[in-house]
């Protein structure tokens, strides 16, 4: 298979010691007697592609500095908190845009063309299981490469909003002090103060990326439609997830 064509930050991998051939050969007779086979994955399967994941021992985001995501109250409630959180995400939004699948993506597509896989669940919203190919696929926890409002409920792809961005911040910029897990990178509350944030074009709403933040809760029809995937499958991977959210 072929990999990222972006050398991915390996600082970001955790540490482990080669595959037990024994292991392999029990994970390849797991999948082979598989015949709907449901998989989860988690952000753990996205750090050979260059994103960092929060509870890597050492190197993720928990381990390597006190900040934290930000939560889905304070994002609503606090207009100081949207423009915190926009700059950051506008400084971060090309690296993390740009980065590709890596050969873990690669396969669990293969296995969906091959009909081995009944559904793949992901918590991730880097969309490199959509930039592989996965169609029967639920990203359980939306999307970065979208943004809705959150009175009229209009979407826009990201990559549009950034140049809503760049014609309201023409001559703004600031210098990111590292990368965080979700597509912003860490700024001070000093260089985000002049950042400007655009509203809805079609009603002055607030803009917010089509994901779930920490703090509020997946849409009930989409956690039924995913239990209705589980209950018509005959087996369960997780890759990547330590599944505590």
């Amino acid at each position: 298979h072929s990999v990222s064509r972006i050398s991915p930050n390996l600082a970001f991998v955790p540490a482990c010691p080669p595959p037990d051939p024994m292991d392999v050969e029990e994970l390849q007779h797991f999948v082979f007697n598989s015949k709907r086979l449901f998989v989860m994955t988690g952000a753990g399967i996205s750090t050979e592609s260059g994103i960092p994941d929060y509870r890597s021992e050492g190197v993720g985001l928990y381990s390597r500095t006190d900040r934290r995501p930000i939560q889905h109250a304070e994002f609503i409630q606090s207009a100081s908190a949207r423009q915190r959180y926009w700059a950051r995400n506008f400084v971060g939004w090309p690296q993390f845009s740009s980065h590709q699948p890596n050969t873990a993506h690669l396969v669990l597509r293969d296995w969906e063309k091959l009909g081995k896989l009944h559904w793949l669940v992901t918590q991730n919203v880097d969309a490199l299981h959509t930039k592989a190919g996965s169609q029967r696929m639920t990203e359980l926890h939306g999307c970065m490469h979208r943004v809705f409002c959150l009175a009229c409920g209009d979407q826009i792809l990201r990559s549009e909003l950034q140049k809503h961005f760049e014609a309201l911040n023409p001559t703004w910029k600031a210098e990111a002090f590292g990368v965080a897990p979700d597509g912003d990178v860490f700024l001070t509350d000093a260089q985000v103060c002049d950042f400007q944030v655009p509203a809805c074009h079609k009603c002055g709403g607030i803009l917010k990326p089509d994901v779930t933040f920490f703090g509020d809760t997946v849409r009930q029809d989409k956690v039924d439609f995913v239990h209705q995937c589980l209950a018509e499958s005959d087996s369960m991977l997780v890759a990547g997830s330590s599944m505590q959210v």
